[in-house]
């Protein structure tokens, strides 16, 4: 939904213990979601071949045929018996502040998923452990390193529920570290953990910054700073992330530096910026290399246009 005004110029100083709002929206707008579908469908467009992992409702039926039809594989969809699909529902302001619920629904169940078999039956190069019911999260992760998967850890908007200790559980061994430059101070701050502690248990640490871009920090300690693909317009930020993952993990698959691979997280992630709904936008190469080239320049498109589909 979308608000026409400002959520700030609603909230009275002083009263924020016994906050009573309701906002008249001007739209209503029923989108395809989850942190995992939308990166599994972007990286689905690039060509990858993602297998998506969790808990969802009989109503379910709809949502996986599109996700099929771009290149998902739902094979470690789990179909629960009694409960719907998790539901978000979002409202964003004239400035993109968000309010937003989230129902977990059938998510809840996504803490009985065994990895093993998906990740056996399909030669699963990376799990991405993504936003979800935490106890699947804490699950997968320590499966992850009992079994020796390589995994990324990913808690965006679940880190405000773990605890310290959960959160130094799902990050401890990744190889990979996402993180928004907010959840990354909350991340530290949670865990107790500087920066340097951090480091010494993951791969690569990437952090978002929005339009700034995204800071890669490597195993060695080596920093690197990439620049966002300037937007067009403005027009949703819901799934920004989600599409920023997708593009980085989907050049590290195709042999592409870290570097690079973040430069084509942020060209998907100003494609999903660009349009309402996190997976309403659409792939175009000749004008998406148009785009990265001026960006980033000739010799990064030259290295890109060698893996993008």
């Amino acid at each position: 939904m979308h608000f026409p005004g400002r959520f700030a110029e609603q909230l009275v100083a002083g009263d924020l213990d016994r906050v009573s709002l309701s906002f008249l929206v001007d739209g209503l707008e029923v989108r395809r979601g989850g942190t995992a579908a939308n990166i599994a469908f972007a990286l689905g467009v690039l060509g990858m071949r993602p297998v998506l992992v969790g808990a969802v409702g009989a109503d379910f039926a709809d949502y996986r045929s599109w996700l099929q039809r771009h290149g998902v594989d739902c094979a470690g969809v789990h179909v629960s018996e009694v409960a719907h699909t998790a539901r978000f529902v979002c409202t964003t302001d004239e400035e993109f502040n968000q309010i937003a619920s989230f129902y977990a629904g059938a998510m809840a169940e996504a803490r009985n998923i065994e990895l093993a078999p998906v990740v056996v039956a399909r030669d699963v190069d990376l799990v991405l452990v993504s936003p979800n019911d935490p106890p699947a999260m804490l699950r997968h992760a320590e499966e992850c390193r009992q079994r020796g998967y390589r995994f990324a850890a990913d808690p965006s908007q679940q880190l405000a529920r773990l605890t310290g200790e959960q959160a130094r559980r799902l990050v401890a061994g990744a190889e990979y570290l996402f993180t928004n430059e907010y959840e990354w101070g909350l991340l530290r701050q949670k865990t107790g953990w500087t920066a340097e502690d951090v480091q010494e248990r993951v791969g690569t640490r990437i952090t978002t910054l929005g339009a700034a871009g995204a800071e890669l920090v490597g195993p060695s300690g080596d920093r690197v700073r990439t620049a966002a693909v300037p937007a067009a317009a403005g027009v949703d930020p819901t799934g920004v992330g989600d599409g920023f993952r997708a593009g980085f993990l989907a050049g590290i698959e195709s042999g592409l530096p870290v570097e690079r691979a973040a430069q084509l997280g942020s060209l998907i992630a100003v494609h999903v910026l660009e349009v309402t709904g996190t997976q309403e936008w659409s792939w175009d190469r000749r004008r998406a290399l148009r785009r990265f080239e001026a960006a980033y320049g000739a010799a990064a498109t030259a290295e890109l246009a060698e893996v993008l589909p």
